[in-house]
Parts: structure tokens; sequence; C-alpha cells
């Protein structure tokens, strides 16, 4: 079976090439062609020696997940559908914006967390995506945008990705080794050359994987926080139970070490009546109190039987402006693609489920 080309960073890339004989410059040109030109066809590539592109096309692919569909919000959000598998299939977002273009990428089939405010997890968990249906998302929205016109400026851009997050399907650190490697891709200058600034991994709050991501690729930091305290973060981010907010909140102070920023985002979706009142606003300040960090409010997308409203404008105003007189940066993430169901926590995909959360929460909703 030919060896996918995505599935390795420079040094990987490097070592395959050595046991095929060939210099380890060669594995350089190689990188290049792919990811910063764009290039899958290794006929194209004109500065490598013929008799290597032979043995290539023979032994080597450039494979990226197949796009089901393509689909264009009103405001110009764009969302894949790429199939990974029988009846599996995960969404990848980009974001066009004046000053940059943020592509949302997926890390999972699914998500085993459970989180109950998001689509992705009621859709239950089938496997992790390897490193070449990570990094083929960014591949594929590179290679699809390239040379398209900013509606604002009306320039093009030859590498329109300007900007990574980890926050598409799945929870990137329960797939730490396969997320690190692609990210090692994202930043190296022989591929993406993106700085660890512009590229942000989002987290539930897996804490043990928190500090070997800090040790091993420390970029961005987004922790999924939704709740105060721990009574209410068990009841809607599940892995709270397993490491609690005083936990958590430990392991951002080690992470900072580390990062290229020198805060933590919180990224805190907004539940009418769940967890958008004053009181929770005032206890967010008592909880992260030690921990330099800004707040990304969202209000929440709804999705068919969410059970869960977006709070009202009102509301938030409140809530952020308790945050901004505590000295507190508070930004609130404005709804983008949600006629396309490309909005935060609206992403689905397809999965077919392995791990039977499903078929037990119908259970325990019929009960």
């Amino acid at each position: 079976m030919p060896q996918n080309l995505l599935d390795f960073d420079l040094q990987g890339l490097t070592a395959w090439f050595t046991e095929l004989g060939e210099k380890p410059f060669r594995a350089k040109q190689v990188f290049h062609w792919i990811h910063q030109s764009g290039v899958a066809d290794f006929a194209q590539m004109t500065d490598i020696a013929k008799s290597l592109r032979e043995k290539l096309q023979q032994q080597a692919v450039v494979q990226t997940p197949a796009i089901n569909y393509a689909h264009t919000s009103s405001d110009g959000t764009r969302k894949w559908l790429f199939d990974v598998g029988v009846a599996n299939g995960i969404e990848t977002v980009f974001i066009p914006e004046d000053d940059r273009g943020t592509l949302c990428v997926s890390s999972q089939v699914g998500c085993a967390l459970e989180c109950t405010f998001c689509s992705t997890g009621r859709q239950g968990f089938n496997r992790n995506l390897s490193v070449a249906e990570i990094i083929g998302q960014v591949w594929v929205a590179n290679h699809s945008l390239r040379g398209e016109v900013n509606r604002t400026s009306g320039e093009s851009a030859e590498r329109p990705v300007t900007n990574v997050v980890m926050m598409g399907m799945g929870e990137p650190l329960a797939n730490l080794d396969n997320v690190v490697t692609a990210l090692g891709i994202m930043l190296d200058d022989h591929a993406y050359g993106l700085s660890r600034r512009r590229v942000t991994v989002s987290t539930s709050g897996l804490v043990p994987a928190m500090d070997r991501l800090a040790e091993r690729c420390p970029v961005a930091l987004a922790v999924s926080l939704h709740a105060p305290n721990d009574a209410l973060r068990d009841q809607i981010v599940p892995i709270n139970k397993k490491y609690p907010l005083r936990e958590l909140m430990a392991a951002c102070q080690r992470y900072l070490v580390h990062a290229p920023r020198d805060f933590i985002t919180f990224e805190y979706v907004m539940l009418a009546g769940v967890n958008d009142q004053p009181e929770h606003a005032r206890q967010l300040i008592e909880l992260t109190r030690e921990v330099p960090c800004k707040f990304n409010l969202i209000p929440f997308n709804p999705f068919p039987d969410s059970g869960y409203e977006k709070p009202r404008t009102d509301t938030m105003r409140v809530f952020r402006e308790i945050l901004q007189d505590a000295g507190y940066v508070v930004t609130t993430r404005k709804t983008r693609g949600d006629d396309i169901d490309a909005a935060c926590g609206q992403l689905a995909g397809k999965v077919a489920d392995k791990s039977g959360r499903v078929m037990k929460r119908m259970n325990r909703e019929a009960a």
C-alpha cells in the first residue's frame, strides 16, 4: 500500500527518504512542494529528478480526505464535510476576516467527552484522526481558497489560512500524538510557517495531556470552561468529574510557563438560565483570580433537541460588564456560518458511534 506523505512531518519524511536511499535534502524539497505549493502530483514537482518522481509515484501518495460537500454561508464562512471512512465524516470550517483567515480543524470522528451543549458530542465517538486527516484539512482549505478575492480588501491570498484553531470535532488532547505531529507541520517554515501565537488548541480540560502539550509543542491554549463551579461543570462538561476545576486551574498556570501568549483563553458558552447569571460571573472572577486569562463568551448556537436556549442580549451584556469591571479582557464571539450549521458547537459531521454513548443516552432519556 502506498505511503501517504501527509502522515509525515519533515523529520519523519526525511527518515522515510533515507530508507529509500535518497538524500535528506530531497525530503525537504518534496515537503515544500506538498505543503507550501499545494502540489499532490509528483510529476509536477519539476526540480525533483525524474527517477525519484517515478519512484514516488510507485511507492507514495499525497492523499487528503475526500470532500463530500462544501457549503458557503451568506457571511463568507466555508464548511467542508470530509469523508473519513464508511458512515464517517468530519467537518472543517474556514472563517474569513479582513486581517486573517481562520480554519477550525477537527481532530476526531465524533467526541467521547459528551459535553451536553455540543452537537458533536451527541453523535458519539468512532476514532482518532490520523496526521494525514488532520493536516489534510489545512491542505484542502489552502488549495481550495488560493487566489480567491477577499470581499473587503479586494485582494487575493496565495495562502489563505493564516490562523488555525483546533476547535472542530473532537477533543484534540485525546489524540495528542497525531495532533502534535500535525501542529509541527503547521509551524514548520518549510510547510505552512504559522507562528505558535496563530495556532490554538482547545481542550475541555485533560490535565495530564495539557502538561504533555506544554512540553512537546506549546501553542496558544484555549480551555473550554463553561461553568464557574464544580457542581455545574460536572453536569455540562463531564470530564470535570475526573479533572475538577482546582486541578484545571493549576494546569493552566503550569502551561503559561511554556505558552507563546501570557494568558489562557477561557471559552464560555452561555446557556440561558444555566450559567449566564451575575453570580456565575462573580464566581468566575474568584475561580480565575490566579490565572492570567481572557474570556471569550459564546452565545449558545441552537441545534435540534439540544435542550438549551440562547441567552438574551442584555443578560450577556451584564455578564460581560461584571468581568470587564473586574479588569478582564472579554470578547463576545460573533456567530458565523449558522445558516450552514457551521457555528461554534454545531459541527456534527457523520459518526458511526463505536462507543455506545448514543444508545446509553437514548436509554437514559427514555427512562
